[in-house]
């Protein structure tokens, strides 16, 4: 009995690899297999890329319109700053006494929300994700285990 011989799907019969090679309705059938897949790897990557478009695209949109947003912010929180001034001048309080109480009120408020920023910055650096990612060191090993 031949040792490269291949059982076939009918009893008592045989062939060898190269006659399957040389059969060319399954090479035929193998090289459609390949470019099928070939087209799915393809589509996938056009789709892909489609999708990256469109979210590039809303992304650019939702920059635009918050940058709109805090202009217009801007101007009401300014208006609002100049109604504040023109009541204490109404009050009895010098002009410029209370455009350095304004300047003074805005100054307070940028220090807070900067010190809100830095209280936060941390969390932008991933410090769980890059230390999961390092080798475990044996002194590592034991200071997760105490903890």
């Amino acid at each position: 009995m031949n040792k490269e011989a291949v059982n076939n799907e009918t009893p008592g019969t045989t062939a060898t690899p190269d006659d399957l090679l040389n059969d060319s309705g399954v090479l035929e059938v193998a090289l459609l297999l390949w470019d099928e897949l070939r087209g799915l790897g393809v589509d996938r990557i056009r789709l892909a890329a489609l999708e990256m478009q469109r979210a590039v695209d809303s992304l650019v949109s939702m920059i635009i319109s918050g940058v709109m947003i805090a202009i217009l912010l801007l101007s009401a929180w300014l208006g609002a700053l100049a109604a504040a001034v023109l009541v204490l001048i109404e009050n009895g309080i010098t002009a410029s006494s209370a455009i350095l109480l304004a300047v003074a009120a805005n100054l307070f408020l940028t220090l807070i929300l900067f010190a809100a920023i830095r209280r936060k910055r941390r969390f932008l650096q991933f410090s769980s994700t890059l230390r999961s990612l390092q080798p475990l060191t044996p002194e590592r090993l034991e200071a997760e285990k105490s903890s």
